[in-house]
C-alpha cells in the first residue's frame, strides 16, 4: 500500500470537525496515521527520527500520542513519506494544531501527574467505560468527602491545598457522565469497597447514598460483586477498559499504579483484560440488585453508627 492510500479518512476530517476528547485523543489518532504512513513506506524509526532532528524514541512517542507535535516536524515527516496532495497535509497539520491546545485539565498541572494526564483526555473521548475497583469506589462515582479520604491515603505528604486541588480535579472529571452525549459507565466494585469506612460513618453513609442515586442514571451500570460469592476472576487489581466511537482508537486497558500507570492496547493484552471483565460482570450481582444491596450496606453503617 503507497502512502497517497493512508491520508486522513472520514472519520479523522469528522474528528477535526467535531473534536472530542480534546488533544490527548487528537495525537493519538494523528500517531496512529504517522505509524501507518511510514510503516507503509517501509521507513525505520531512526530514518524517520533523523529527518525532523530527532530520535526513534520521539518518532516513537509522537506515534504513541504521548507528546505534541510540532508542525515543521509534521511537515517534515509527510515529505518524506511522499505525502504531497496540499489536501491531505492540510489535514494532518490541522490535527497536530489541535492536538497541542491545552485540555481543561491543564490548569491542575500543579497537582496533574503527567501519567494520569492521557487517562483523562481518553475519558473524554470514550463511548464505554468499564472499571473493576476491589479497595475503592471508582473515582467517577465518588463523593467529595470520600474522595478526600483516598487522596489523603494515597498522598500522605501532601499539603490541605494539594488535596483540595485533587478534589477538585477528580469532581470536575466526574462532569461528563452528565454531560449530553455522556459515556455509559459499567462498574463492577467489591463489597469490601463498601464496607470499608473510608472519611469516616457520616462520609460512608453519604458515599453509598450517592452510588444509589448515580445507578438510576440510564448511562450507568453498576455491579456489587458481594463477600458470599467466593472467588471472582482475577484481575490482578483495579482495571479500566475504555472503548471509543473513533475507528482509529483501539480499545485501551489502563492499570493504575501508585506513581504510574500502564496504557495497553495490543489486541491480545486487551482481549485477556475483556475476558476478565465479562467473567467479573457474569460473577457479580445484576445491577437491578444493586439499590437493594446498597441499601443492605447503608442499614449496616447506619446501626455501627449506632452502637459506636
Amino acid at each position: 500500500m503507497t502512502s497517497a492510500h493512508l491520508g486522513p479518512t472520514p472519520a479523522v476530517r469528522d474528528l477535526l470537525a467535531h473534536p472530542r476528547g480534546g488533544p490527548t485523543v487528537l495525537r493519538i489518532v494523528l500517531g496512529t496515521h504517522l505509524r501507518r504512513l511510514r510503516e507503509g513506506c517501509g521507513i525505520s524509526r531512526e530514518a524517520a527520527g533523523d529527518a525532523i532532528r530527532g530520535s526513534h524514541a520521539k518518532i516513537s512517542r509522537l506515534e504513541l500520542g504521548r507528546v505534541a507535535a510540532k508542525e515543521r516536524d509534521i511537515a517534515d515527516l509527510l515529505t518524506l513519506y511522499g505525502v504531497t496532495d496540499e489536501e491531505q497535509r492540510g489535514q494532518f497539520l490541522a490535527l497536530a494544531r489541535q492536538a497541542s491546545t491545552p485540555g481543561w485539565w491543564q490548569k491542575y498541572g500543579d497537582v496533574l501527574p503527567s501519567w494520569f494526564e492521557t487517562m483523562i483526555g481518553l475519558e473524554e473521548a470514550a463511548s464505554l467505560i468499564r472499571t473493576y475497583e476491589v479497595q475503592f469506589v471508582p473515582g467517577l462515582l465518588q463523593t467529595a468527602d470520600y474522595a478526600r479520604a483516598c487522596i489523603r491515603l494515597g498522598n500522605p505528604r501532601a499539603t490541605d491545598r494539594q488535596v483540595d486541588r485533587r478534589v477538585e480535579l477528580r469532581l470536575e472529571r466526574q462532569k461528563l457522565l452528565m454531560r449530553d452525549g455522556a459515556p455509559r459507565l459499567w462498574a463492577v466494585v467489591d463489597e469490601a469497597a463498601l464496607t470499608r469506612p473510608m472519611g469516616g460513618p457520616e462520609a460512608m453513609r453519604q458515599q453509598i447514598r450517592h452510588l444509589r442515586e448515580m445507578a438510576e442514571r440510564p448511562n450507568i451500570t453498576l455491579q456489587i460483586a458481594p463477600f458470599r460469592l467466593g472467588g471472582l476472576a482475577a484481575a490482578g487489581g483495579p482495571v479500566t477498559i475504555l472503548r471509543f466511537l473513533e475507528p482509529d482508537l483501539p480499545d485501551i486497558v489502563y492499570l493504575e499504579q501508585l506513581n504510574s500507570a500502564l496504557y495497553l492496547d495490543k489486541r491480545e493484552d486487551v482481549e485477556d483484560y475483556l475476558a476478565v471483565m465479562d467473567s467479573l460482570c457474569a460473577t457479580a450481582e445484576p445491577h437491578g440488585r444493586t439499590p437493594a444491596t446498597l441499601e443492605q450496606v447503608l442499614a449496616e453503617h447506619e446501626r455501627a453508627a449506632d452502637e459506636a
